[in-house]
């Protein structure tokens, strides 16, 4: 590893008041809370973290959304069943329903591709690059001139990175753009889905038991990750053989107890603490309200358009289960803000900030305007965004796919430097597995209520408080009706050709002319709104570079602030590897009254299954918990085979399929949920009350072996 990879600039400030009873920790850090990792009882050198191409983290890899790692020799991956949830939905078919059923290759032959531009990403290398992302120019800068300053530092780095093959680089801004870390990814391009239990195993409990404990889900699943015969990352090819990383997780032969250390290790999404008091009012007063409603109102639209037409049942069955999760998650954080005193206590914070700021003429003269600038720019963004709340779902997907690939076509007519980022020919495979993976998972009369709906209210709106330019291109006018707007929608889907797969790949590689000449009715409207929207985004650039500037010098002085007060400051997460442990905990005060158990067992199982619905455990499984078939994987204490059990870890979205560890680094299960009250802990992290939820072990393989019969899988990852 690079010695800049232990250049932590701001990072360094505060090591010496790092605490370790919150906080996702970056590798790099982990040497800062040495002691506290050992007292909690970690048997491993805690430096020996920090190494990313070794043992333990080398195992360690991202899906680009959740998180997964290698167990076997042979590139098998696991992960949560909601991971891969999209991929079995896809290679689902009404005569073959392999989410119902559940799926397992016996073979490396049966094994099927995952979803359109699914990827394992293997991180290798990470670089503190924040004196070349802000340097001596972009400094100086602001508004847009400063984020095509970034930008184009940004890109230099990241082709001078790529030009290693296989790899994808990106460059991951931390502290809210105060430091910049160039992270190298081996980038694995042909995934298959090996094994997913049946539904009734993987989801069991449903949306009724989402982020709910007691809880007896089997939240887990595997992929197998694939490379060229030399190798190299590749795309899907039956010559593809499977991929063998340097380092494997191995499985823990001890089970877990209460009070046993735990960590896990994982790419959590996003993390709100470091937000200012008018985005958390922005936030819990309008976004997520607005939020649980329409989520609400899309679900009921899905069930509706899809109950007598299983194939659009199954095409929808990803985006239902995603839209529930986060429907009960938004719902829960509203509840658990609603009667505490967080904008309260992170005004106080704030404002105690800002009189230490101006208590001292050089912290003033430093960060003064910064702060009171960011704040202007947010009062102003979060206005905009209430006005436009319905603007985005009132456009039918292949509108908006047909004004992404225009905006694609004018930057491909510049050279591949000067395009805007996220347009470039390392962006390419994006656009094409976006475009051929809509066949799965769309359907017209679906797409068109949908859209009615929203647009519905967004046109109710005034004029004056609508876009103009989205207007002209759908044809809309003041006091429209509902069967008026439903008719424009009928004309502009029957005068486009999108729906046709090869109609709509064709257009990757089309000119801005042959766009302009096109009589489809969607890329028409995407023509016609492109030029208003590139004034927009230059707009929100000019905002964007201020707020970038203003942010980064606010996080700035909170770090000075806090290191004033011996405080710790680590970063929000944003989905790069972090590191969090705790111990596995009951919890004496449960959100319901009741005192939580650490542990949930088959008998909970037994006792929740219906026979129907979320509660559809599999008929053989139900017949092996009745026989008490349950081999070696009995825990001592419990006198049965253990389901899920709570840790004090501090994780988030995107830790989904995160490994769980034991004190010797073993593999003990996988981070799949947190419970409803401590999930507020995305914005105010609370010791108390925050527990996340991990599949144990065990009860992965008891259901593999005495179930599902995956003898072929248990024998890969040695666990026969």
């Amino acid at each position: 590893m690079k010695k800049s990879l232990f250049a932590l600039a701001a990072l360094t400030l505060v090591a010496s008041y790092a605490q370790a009873d919150e906080g996702m920790w970056m590798p790099q850090q982990l040497p800062q809370v040495a002691k506290q990792l050992k007292a909690a009882g970690l048997k491993l050198d805690p430096n020996s973290l920090t190494k990313l191409t070794e043992f333990p983290m080398g195992a360690i890899v991202s899906l680009g959304g959740c998180s997964a790692s290698f167990v076997s020799t042979q590139g098998l991956v696991a992960t949560n069943h909601h991971c891969v949830y999209d991929s079995v939905a896809r290679n689902s078919t009404p005569q073959k329903n392999l989410l119902a059923d559940g799926f397992l290759a016996k073979t490396l032959a049966e094994e099927l591709p995952a979803g359109p531009g699914s990827r394992i990403f293997v991180t290798t290398e990470v670089t503190n690059v924040s004196d070349k992302i802000i340097d001596s120019n972009a400094a100086k800068l602001t508004g847009k001139a400063r984020v095509d300053a970034i930008e184009k530092n940004q890109k230099t780095m990241i082709a001078a990175c790529e030009k290693e093959v296989g790899y994808r680089c990106n460059v991951a801004s931390y502290y809210g753009g105060l430091e910049f870390y160039l992270i190298k990814q081996m980038e694995i391009k042909d995934v298959r889905l090996v094994h997913a239990p049946a539904e009734g195993v993987g989801k069991f409990g449903g949306d009724t038991d989402n982020w709910m404990w007691p809880r007896h889900t089997g939240d887990y699943g595997f992929y197998r990750a694939y490379v060229s015969k030399d190798g190299k990352p590749a795309e899907y090819s039956k010559d593809n053989v499977p991929y063998t990383p340097k380092h494997v997780l191995k499985l823990a032969k001890d089970g877990l107890k209460e009070g046993d250390f735990v960590m896990v290790l994982g790419y959590p999404g996003r993390t709100n603490r470091h937000r200012l008091p008018s985005e958390i009012a922005y936030t819990f007063d309008f976004e997520y309200p607005n939020f649980v409603k329409n989520s609400a109102e899309t679900l009921a639209i899905i069930a509706n358009e899809t109950k007598d037409n299983k194939d659009a049942n199954l095409k929808y069955a990803g985006m239902v289960a995603n839209i529930n999760n986060y429907y009960k998650n938004r719902q829960g954080m509203l509840d658990s803000y609603a009667g505490s005193d967080i904008l309260e206590r992170k005004s106080k914070e704030h404002a105690d900030l800002k009189a230490w700021v101006n208590s001292n003429p050089k912290t003033k003269a430093e960060y003064a305007a910064d702060i009171e600038k960011i704040e202007a720019i947010y009062a102003k963004r979060d206005a905009t965004a209430k006005k436009e709340s319905f603007l985005a779902s009132s456009s039918p997907r292949f509108l908006g796919t047909a004004r992404t690939l225009y905006r694609l076509a004018h930057e491909k007519a510049k050279p591949d430097a000067e395009r805007r980022a996220g347009f470039q020919n390392r962006d390419l495979p994006r656009f094409k597995a976006s475009v051929d993976g809509v066949e799965r998972s769309y359907d017209e009369k679906v797409d068109k209520a949908l859209v009615l709906n929203s647009l519905v209210k967004y046109a109710a709106a005034p004029a004056a408080e609508r876009n103009a330019n989205f207007d002209n291109a759908m044809g809309i006018k003041d006091g429209m009706s509902k069967d008026q707007l439903k008719a424009l929608l009928d004309q502009m889907y029957a005068g486009s050709q999108f729906g046709d797969k090869a109609f709509r790949a064709s257009w990757l590689d089309k000119s801005v002319d042959d766009f302009k000449a096109s009589n489809d009715s969607f890329i028409k409207a995407a023509v016609a709104m492109f030029d208003e929207g590139m004034k927009r985004e230059v707009a929100d650039l000019e905002s964007a570079g201020d707020m970038q500037k203003a942010y980064a010098s606010y996080m700035k002085a909170k770090i000075a602030y806090m290191k004033s007060k011996g405080q710790a400051v680590y970063p929000d997460a944003n989905s790069t590897l972090r590191v969090t442990f705790g111990k596995v905990a009951s919890r004496p005060f449960g959100a319901d009254g009741t005192t939580w158990t650490a542990f949930t067992t088959v008998k909970g199982v037994a006792a929740k299954a219906t026979g129907t619905g979320e509660f559809n455990a599999p008929a053989n499984q139900l017949a092996a918990i009745k026989a008490k078939d349950f081999g070696k994987y009995v825990d001592p204490v419990l006198k049965t085979v253990p389901v899920n059990y709570l840790a004090t870890l501090d994780i988030t979205g995107g830790n989904s399929g995160s490994a769980a560890l034991n004190a010797k680094g073993e593999f003990i299960g996988l981070a799949f949920d947190g419970t409803l009250d401590s999930i507020i802990a995305d914005w105010d992290y609370n010791k108390a009350s925050s527990r996340s939820i991990q599949v144990d072990l065990r009860y992965m393989l008891w259901q593999m072996k005495h179930v599902d019969k995956a003898e072929n899988l248990l024998k890969e990852m040695g666990a026969e």
